[in-house]
């Protein structure tokens, strides 16, 4: 009887000295072994969060991990594949921090790994969810508020309640299949800014015209195949330097993906399209997501969308389905850029009839 007495007070010791722990840890709003040590914006999420189970640990039970810990540890370690930074999350040093919560470090152990696990997966959910910026930083016209969580009820009822978090994330993400498409491009940019050996084209004075001979050839065939808009199965002499059909109708399609004229002629335009290096794509999709993270989940009619650098507009139907896609004109930028907004508008177009038909 006295042994098992003796162990209660002492689990419950334990148990009372973790509590103490995390309510200082979160009340300072710092963990300093974090990438990102100041949490202070989070503080009130978090204390909402411990507040109802008294500030005992959520993430583990005794020495290990619970089940979705380690699903979101693999989430924060991919968080590039979402465009966003794994080490934000501190990606790289949780294999250290399970270390210590297995080994015999004890109670401080426990409490800063669970702290820093919660405001990780709130940062991650929320940057998912409304991105890393706020745009009225930058004066645009977009509203992210109405599409923030209740970031601890959403850890407490939608994360830990569940095995699957595939789903659950699904619907923190934006809907759209632009989104979704921006997504599946970035993974295969990422590979190919590892592949590519980044050679750049030689410039051109004046366009190089279909038939005629380019020193860049070669390179500008590696480059098309390497992006998909030349065929794998293109037959080329390997040691051709002209210009020619098969190429032509590459270097268009390259074009109309870039918004440039597709008229199949190597410009300086073209070319400097060509020799961005992909690193900088990658770039540019990552910025892309977090555009796409800023819009409107939901929308009161049908959308009309308006892509600046694409110089396109699209409409979308109820299931945000394209159902009209058309070239529109933009400013440019600094002084007369187009204003990035979301607005509810009215149009009652003139139905004045013309003087043939009346």
């Amino acid at each position: 009887m006295g042994s098992r007495f003796s162990l209660v007070v002492s689990l419950a010791h334990i148990s009372a000295g973790q509590q103490v722990d995390i309510r200082a840890l979160v009340t300072s709003g710092n963990l300093e072994e974090m990438r990102w040590p100041n949490s202070s914006d989070y503080r009130n999420s978090i204390q909402e969060f411990y507040g109802p189970t008294g500030f005992t640990p959520a993430w583990s039970q005794g020495s290990q991990p619970l089940p979705q810990a380690l699903l979101l540890i693999e989430l924060f370690r991919d968080a590039r594949k979402k465009g966003l930074d794994p080490e934000d999350y501190d990606g790289s040093r949780w294999e250290q921090r399970i270390g210590a919560l297995q080994g015999s470090a004890g109670v401080a152990a426990v409490a800063r790994f669970d702290v820093a696990f919660t405001v990780c997966t709130m940062r991650y959910v929320s940057d998912l969810r409304i991105g890393r910026i706020n745009p009225q930083h930058f004066q645009f016209g977009l509203d992210v508020e109405h599409k923030k969580y209740d970031l601890a009820q959403f850890l407490r009822d939608r994360i830990l309640t569940t095995s699957n978090l595939q789903p659950v994330f699904d619907e923190v993400e934006p809907p759209f299949a632009g989104y979704r498409r921006t997504e599946q491009a970035l993974a295969r940019y990422i590979e190919l800014a590892r592949t590519d050996d980044g050679e750049k084209l030689p410039a051109v004075t004046k366009p190089i015209e279909p038939g005629q001979s380019y020193l860049g050839v070669p390179r500008l065939a590696r480059l098309l195949r390497l992006v998909g808009d030349l065929p794998a199965s293109a037959n080329l002499p390997g040691d051709t330097q002209t210009y020619d059909s098969q190429l032509v109708e590459a270097v268009k399609h390259f074009q109309r993906r870039h918004g440039l004229d597709a008229d199949g002629r190597l410009g300086p335009s073209t070319i400097k399209q060509m020799n961005v290096p992909m690193q900088d794509r990658v770039r540019q999709l990552q910025l892309t997501l977090e555009h796409w993270r800023w819009l409107p989940i939901e929308f009161s009619t049908p959308p009309i969308i308006v892509n600046i650098p694409d110089f396109r507009l699209r409409a979308l139907d109820e299931q945000n389905k394209v159902v009209m896609d058309m070239r529109v004109v933009v400013g440019k930028a600094m002084r007369t850029e187009t204003p990035v907004f979301t607005r509810e508008t009215q149009h009652s177009p003139r139905r004045n009839c013309s003087c043939d038909s009346a």
